[in-house]
């Protein structure tokens, strides 16, 4: 099952760097793990952000990190607030900072990078308001 992937430990470790990368940005970060992937990783991706209805955030600036680790596929999909402002390559470029780790089976580590660094972008464009309220969960969900 996907929820055995992570280790205890490294479960904490990717629930804290959402909490980190959410600290100072009123953007969301969710993290979403399958066995297997079927089909197009961004048609998967794009499946699971709608069910955790990350596109329902106030100001549409949630991020979702998609892993599925037996077909070794992941995306990261940004929402239409967020993709409005990074740079055209920001999301291959954190999914290649990723890619090194997870080609080292650092899996959890490569995770914790990314959602770190999209934090900073989210940080930059959507800087933490006094009445900002977390909307998503920071718990990683599951597939099958």
């Amino acid at each position: 099952m996907a929820k055995d992937f992570f280790s205890e430990d490294e479960r904490q470790q990717i629930v804290e760097a959402i909490k980190k990368a959410e600290l100072n940005t009123s953007g969301e970060i969710r993290v979403h793990l399958d066995k297997k992937c079927d089909e197009d990783v961004l048609d998967r991706a794009a499946f699971w952000f709608e069910k955790l209805k990350m596109h329902k955030t106030e100001q549409r600036n949630s991020v979702l990190f998609y892993l599925a680790y037996e077909d070794r596929k992941f995306a990261v999909l940004g929402d239409a607030g967020i993709n409005q402002k990074v740079p055209d390559d920001f999301w291959n470029a954190i999914k290649d900072q990723m890619l090194s780790a997870f080609k080292e089976g650092k899996f959890a580590e490569g995770l914790a990078d990314g959602i770190i660094a999209s934090g900073e972008q989210l940080k930059a464009h959507f800087p933490y308001q006094s009445d900002d309220v977390n909307e998503l969960s920071d718990d990683i969900s599951f597939g099958s």
